[in-house]
């Protein structure tokens, strides 16, 4: 039955250049075009939004108040929109309570499962819960782990209360919690902790029960004393440490050891509960099985009572497993999830749903995946469709593009330079439609067969942490070095903890974020700012300080943020340009100083690419501007907040401040990620640049083009989880092609042939 296409019609949000265009309904229609084109500004920030933003309007005005809000976009108008789920790459987190087996909910089946036929029966579904108190370990509280003050890094023994024995920043000398101790009558100020009484140490670590007299705000007040690990414990140890600012989490981690419960050995559950078992396991043993294993243990599960829920079971373990996740386990906590792993456990959720004519929207999905778990992704991108639904999907991977049964390509450039549909169609046509992504689409980097040479070696040892098989490898010195392997197999482990842990002068440049806040711009974090505030203050023969929106010469109205915030309760809250400044951040008397005819506001309005023809003749501007150039960011403007940008986006922005830096070691984390084809080649001529300066650079990397054009390449492997953590192949890429019992190199082979 045909079906009226979306029709968007004069889409405007951010440099969308009135664009309109009609999407097929029930097909698979792929989004393409380089980085900063409009991609995503027309399919979520306009699509996805009014979609969302209409659903929301059916509930009442009570109901909005705890929805997500969403502004009405950009946009003359759009038809025939479906309800739709956005699938995107933002990190599950969560608690420490939060696990695969929750947020898919396969954990609430085998719950159920245990309740009806685990013996001796232990109680309801509910009672299998470590968050539920009928059923958590009573020692570590459902958690698993007991997190308990390091005495030895928080006391220094050899001090007194009034020489800072209290180490952890907020029990500094002079500070409020200080002055609970100091002023309590029960300790010798002067006297070092060393040369305390038994009686003494008690009351400083445990006591309780006395009142001790502060002064605040010009009066005193009665504050009851608490030991330094009763309120240590109170303030910190029982607090979520999600809820904790990033630094202060920090800090947290530095005074506290963690270790596996006692009592439950990190099962979660009570005894009662552990006793309870299936075939000889218990819950908490299932949980920790890899999903893939523990499809067959349940399959061979044969009780009449128990068949429709192992059903239920099987389906969705099978749906891990068959998007290349089988070596999760349930137990396995939501917060140590790569981006990647969260966007395909969000997948695992809809694959069930028996609904239909849903609109289910993807960013980058094959984001962190191997070339041949993207092919289990496409299926699955196809089993959606198939059922009746409308998928857009966002990305550059050739894989992903070759099988859309419709395609919008945005370009012809970025920024200002994009938001144009420049070719949709049939995906055949792409190749011969003359864009950017056309061109790329069926071209390929060859395999390198002219190596460089290596310095030396990095070894590293008998590694063991998580799947890791006592790995001993060396990583040669001088050379671009790949490590490469399908998702799970223990590249991160191998690079992002064991060789960082044993190198911490290695730059690690990965894709989190650089900035949260909105007046953290890629002028102020390159470290731009403050030669151009004096390139402005020596020309007009004024302070510095007046060229900085975050001081004197920040606008009055809205503190330098050029936009005033109006919260409108249950509607969107209305963010609107400040009317005092016109948006540009500063007093009207910054404003009229220029350099060269233009404002420091005109020139947080510069793209990167127009900044570095303005200052080509700044030495000290000129390196870092051509460094955010090289790295594809020319079309970011220097005063965009950087809480607006991507992972790749961040990645590559940390990149560009570290260029610079010889007789280094590099380590990358997939620096593909969020790169059109057309910038691959450009990645790889930078990357190549850093180890001609003498760097050593280590890429984590599932890009074809990047393994090809590698010096030494090490492939781990066969699968994920348990079945990895080995190391399959060590050599130049030319070897890789003749290698067997190798994922990587059979997607190689078949890329060249």
């Amino acid at each position: 039955m045909s079906q009226d296409p979306i029709r968007v019609a004069g889409a405007r949000e951010n440099n969308l250049k009135h664009v309109s265009v009609e999407i097929p309904r029930r097909e698979l229609t792929v989004f393409t075009g380089v980085s900063g084109s409009g991609k995503s500004s027309l399919v979520f920030d306009t699509i996805a939004a009014e979609a969302q933003r209409q659903l929301n309007e059916t509930f009442t005005a009570f109901q909005r108040t705890f929805l997500p809000k969403y502004g009405q976009p950009a946009v003359d108008s759009i038809e025939n929109l479906s309800a739709a789920i956005v699938v995107d790459q933002k990190r599950i987190g969560g608690n420490s309570r939060s696990t695969v087996g929750t947020v898919t909910d396969i954990y609430a089946l085998l719950r159920l499962l245990f309740s009806r036929i685990g013996t001796p029966h232990a109680g309801e579904s509910s009672r299998f819960s470590f968050n539920d108190p009928a059923g958590m370990c009573p020692e570590c509280e459902g958690i698993g782990k007991v997190i308990t003050l390091d005495l030895d890094r928080f006391l220094d023994r050899s001090k007194s209360l009034n020489e800072g024995a209290l180490l952890h920043p907020q029990f500094a000398v002079g500070g409020w919690f200080w002055g609970i101790y100091a002023n309590s009558g029960l300790f010798d100020n002067d006297k070092k902790l060393s040369d305390y009484t038994e009686d003494e140490w008690e009351l400083l670590l445990h006591g309780s029960g006395v009142k001790v007299p502060l002064s605040w705000q010009g009066g005193q007040v009665n504050s009851s004393y608490e030991g330094v690990v009763t309120k240590f414990t109170r303030l910190y140890i029982k607090k979520d440490t999600g809820e904790m600012s990033e630094r202060n989490r920090e800090v947290f981690q530095r005074f506290v050891t963690s270790a596996v419960c006692p009592l439950c050995r990190g099962a979660r559950l009570n005894q009662a509960v552990l006793e309870c078992r299936i075939g000889g396991r218990n819950i908490a043993e299932m949980a920790a099985m890899e999903a893939g294993d523990l499809v067959g243990v349940l399959a061979a599960i044969d009780d009449p009572v128990a068949r429709p829920i192992v059903a239920g079971l099987v389906e969705r373990l099978g749906n891990l497993v068959a998007i290349g996740l089988g070596y999760l386990s349930l137990d396995r906590e939501t917060a140590t999830l790569s981006g990647g792993e969260s966007q395909r456990i969000k997948m695992v959720r809809h694959l069930g749903s028996a609904l239909i004519d849903m609109l289910y929207i993807f960013d980058e999905p094959s984001v962190g995946l191997h070339p041949r778990d993207v092919r289990m992704l496409n299926d699955l991108l196809r089993k959606l469709r198939d059922k009746g639904n409308t998928v857009l999907v966002v990305e550059h991977d050739r894989d992903v593009i070759e099988i859309a049964d419709h395609v919008v390509d945005m370009g012809p450039g970025a920024g200002a330079h994009g938001g144009e549909v420049v070719y949709q169609g049939p995906v055949t046509g792409l190749a011969e439609s003359g864009t950017l992504t056309g061109t790329h689409l069926r071209h390929r980097l060859p395999v390198k067969t002219e190596v460089r040479e290596p310095t030396g070696k990095m070894m590293i040892s008998d590694a063991t942490l998580h799947n890791l098989r006592g790995v001993t490898v060396g990583i040669p010195t001088g050379v671009l070095t790949v490590v490469t392997g399908v998702a799970g197999s223990g590249k991160s482990t191998l690079i992002n903890e064991v060789f960082l842990r044993q190198h911490p002068g290695a730059i690690a440049i990965d894709q989190s974020a650089v900035g949260a806040s909105i007046r953290s711009t890629p002028a102020t974090y390159t470290g731009l700012m403050d030669p151009v505030r004096k390139l402005f203050a020596t020309a007009n023969g004024v302070s510095p300080a007046l060229f900085s929106f975050n001081s004197k010469g920040a606008c009055p109205e809205c503190q330098g943020l050029g936009i005033v915030y109006t919260d409108l309760a249950f509607m969107e809250g209305l963010r609107s340009r400040c009317e005092a400044c016109g948006g540009r951040r500063f007093r009207e008397e910054v404003l009229g100083h220029t350099l060269r005819g233009r404002s420091i506001s005109d020139v947080l309005d510069m793209t990167a690419a127009e900044a570095l023809e303005f200052f080509a003749g700044e030495r000290k501007l000129r390196p870092v501007l051509q460094a955010l150039n090289d790295v594809g960011l020319d079309y970011l403007t220097l005063g965009q907040p950087l809480s607006t940008l991507s992972g790749g986006e961040c990645q590559r922005i940390k990149l560009a401040t570290e260029l610079h830096k010889t007789g280094t070691v590099y380590v990358m984390d997939e620096p593909t990620t969020g790169l059109h084809m057309s910038d691959v080649g450009n990645l790889l001529r930078i990357i190549d640049g850093l180890v001609e300066r003498g760097n050593s650079v280590i890429v984590i990397e599932h890009d074809l083009d990047v393994i090809k054009n590698a010096d030494w390449i090490i492939d781990l492997g066969p699968e994920g989880g348990a079945k990895g953590g080995r190391v399959l192949f060590e050599g130049p890429p030319a070897r890789l092609l003749t290698a067997t019992g190798s994922h990587t190199a059979e997607y190689v082979r078949a890329d060249v042939g």
